[in-house]
């Protein structure tokens, strides 16, 4: 006897939770054969505000972390994602219309390039920092620290791997992240969400809003309490007026990309910021 199926209702991630839209949107979600998977909240603006006060609130405790347990936290998230290879394998199966191989070949990705970060979060201040010579008895020393909340469009047509690609590098120099997702396949976003909420990802660090980018996006650029924003994935928007409306708070923004951002030590240090320190050194 055949029985009756239950749709999910994916919900948002916000501050370590997973709350409903405070609207009570949500918008249906089709396997690429327009075939219907599930539903997902559409995040609203003040969606977006709480979204921004979690990774406020949650920014001092993870930039405060040591570089060592950052790491560990990032390595573990590859782990898990790991543990739920095949969940993710069939998810983008679904939504994206992929092979067996070619979304077994983006979990994978994914889950390395979680690696190769992770492998970076103890290192990349010996590269991008530096003691600079100066005329008198003094050291110099430039060191990078985190710019703060960082506020991302992911890539809208990679549901897994153009998200880890973009939230990965802004958490290891020790940024919290307010991202959106694909709009049309947000399901491994979710999911991933479920990973950071088992793993050792502190609650407000990652948060993840489902919905329409064209609508959220504005609200985050315009937010004072976000200090950058990264357009990766907002090729098809009006991201010019974007990229003005942050620069009006004095927003780094990273402007869009075609397909999935490589791994680099570049992206690493987009949101950072520099700190120099003047230490006297001998007599005076």
């Amino acid at each position: 006897m055949s029985r009756l199926a239950i749709p999910k209702t994916y919900k948002l991630y916000v501050g370590g939770k997973f709350p409903r839209s405070e609207s009570g949107r949500s918008y249906e979600v089709a396997a690429k054969d327009g075939a219907f998977l599930a539903n997902a909240a559409k995040a609203s603006r003040k969606d977006a505000r709480d979204a921004v006060r979690a990774a406020r609130t949650a920014l001092s405790g993870w930039a405060g972390a040591t570089a060592y347990n950052r790491g560990q936290v990032l390595y573990r998230i590859a782990e898990l994602l790991e543990g739920r290879r095949a969940q993710f394998v069939e998810e983008i199966q679904q939504v994206e219309g992929a092979t067996a191989a070619a979304a077994g070949a983006q979990v994978d990705a994914a889950i390395d390039v979680w690696v190769w970060y992770a492998g970076w979060v103890d290192k990349y201040v010996q590269v991008a920092g530096n003691g600079n010579p100066v005329a008198g008895p003094y050291f110099n020393i430039s060191t990078p620290e985190p710019t703060g909340v960082v506020a991302i469009v992911a890539p809208q047509e990679s549901s897994l791997l153009g998200l880890v690609s973009v939230v990965a590098p802004a958490l290891v120099p020790g940024n919290t992240v307010v991202v959106v997702a694909s709009e049309s396949a947000p399901l491994s976003a979710i999911s991933l969400s479920e990973v950071l909420a088992t793993s050792d990802v502190p609650g407000g660090v990652v948060n993840v809003l489902t919905g329409s980018p064209a609508e959220i996006a504005p609200w985050l650029a315009a937010h004072a309490d976000v200090n950058a924003v990264d357009l990766a994935g907002a090729g098809a928007l009006d991201w010019v007026d974007l990229q003005v409306t942050a620069a009006e708070t004095l927003k780094r923004v990273l402007q869009p990309e075609t397909g999935v951002p490589a791994p680099s030590l570049e992206r690493i240090t987009a949101f950072t910021e520099t700190k120099t320190v003047w230490h006297p050194k001998g007599m005076i």
